[in-house]
């Protein structure tokens, strides 16, 4: 008795006697932990978040204080020239809706024929499911390069047209194995056999059962697909000549890395400020209206892209 009584003094804590209240304390290298992780994180916020701000305060500057360095961290001589300048050009309006078309209807018919796709995947009664899901696999290894893409684009009769930009990536493979994965992990066999006895058929159960409770990997198809058409070039510079068609993001490139306006400005504008000056001004308000629309978005799907990519990325 007494050497169990020692025993159970000097041993494991007895955690019957802790209140519900009671917190357990940090050990000085657990604070000393802490402590640097919060100085690292804090360092990583800084150094991420002051571009941003900066770019945010440069766009309300003027172009005077801008194009002079005067401006470090809040605006200088605050002013909407450059958002009053942007929105009345009508190559520029045109070119943010133009992008708001193809990252809409682009991603709409990206996560359709995901979703088509990797629902019979997923399936292990699916015939020929491994040859299948290799011919997807080898598109990832081997591209067949930019000309030959290109004269299949001509030859379809896409050049110069809104499909150009949406048909010839119609269909991200990495998303597709994420989306069967998510479908094998969270969607049991035994929901088909029940819907199966009731008289579902392949498509109802597609329809009824799957599409409902395939939110989260919905929404990280659609983020994933939206966030590359909205930021997508290069594809409208290979296969687009027409001004009427082009992104906002090929209207942005022009600005920042050819230095061209194409701006019609009014006569109180110019005698303001150089065109040169505004320039310089416009490039920080069009990164900024470039990257709002995607920050409005993405707190309405966080919540489903953490769960969806999290399931997705593993096998179930």
């Amino acid at each position: 008795m007494v050497a169990s009584a020692i025993e159970d003094t000097h041993g494991a804590p007895d955690l019957t006697a802790m209140t519900p209240g009671t917190a357990i304390r940090d050990t000085r290298g657990d604070r000393i932990f802490n402590g640097v992780n919060y100085l690292l994180l804090t360092a990583f916020l800084l150094i991420v978040l002051y571009p941003l701000v900066y770019i945010v305060s440069a766009s309300f500057s003027s172009a005077a204080a801008v194009t002079s360095g005067q401006v470090r961290l809040w605006p200088v001589e605050p002013t909407l020239i450059a958002y009053e300048t942007i929105f009345k050009d009508p190559a520029i309006v045109r070119g943010f809706l133009n992008s708001v078309f193809y990252a809409v209807v682009g991603t709409a018919v990206n996560v359709t024929l995901t979703l088509l796709a990797a629902y019979p995947l997923s399936r292990k009664n699916l015939r020929g499911r491994g040859p299948i899901m290799f011919f997807f696999f080898f598109t990832t290894l081997f591209s067949g390069g930019l000309i030959p893409t290109y004269l299949v684009v001509r030859d379809l009769g896409l050049l110069n047209t809104r499909w150009a930009l949406i048909l010839p990536g119609a269909l991200s493979v990495w998303n597709l194995i994420i989306t069967r994965t998510f479908f094998q992990a969270t969607i049991p066999d035994e929901l088909l056999d029940a819907a199966t006895i009731d008289g579902a058929n392949d498509f109802r159960f597609f329809r009824d059962v799957v599409l409902p409770l395939s939110g989260p990997i919905i929404a990280v198809n659609a983020l994933f697909y939206a966030v590359g058409h909205w930021n997508a070039y290069f594809d409208a510079l290979i296969y687009l000549s027409d001004e009427s068609l082009f992104p906002l993001q090929l209207v942005l490139r022009e600005i920042l890395v050819l230095n061209q306006t194409n701006l019609r400005m009014t006569g109180d504008v110019t005698s303001v400020m150089a065109r040169e000056n505004l320039a310089d001004l416009l490039k920080y308000a069009l990164i900024v209206v470039a990257t709002v629309p995607l920050l409005l978005v993405y707190p309405f799907v966080q919540k489903h892209f953490v769960k969806g990519a999290l399931i997705g990325s593993l096998k179930g």
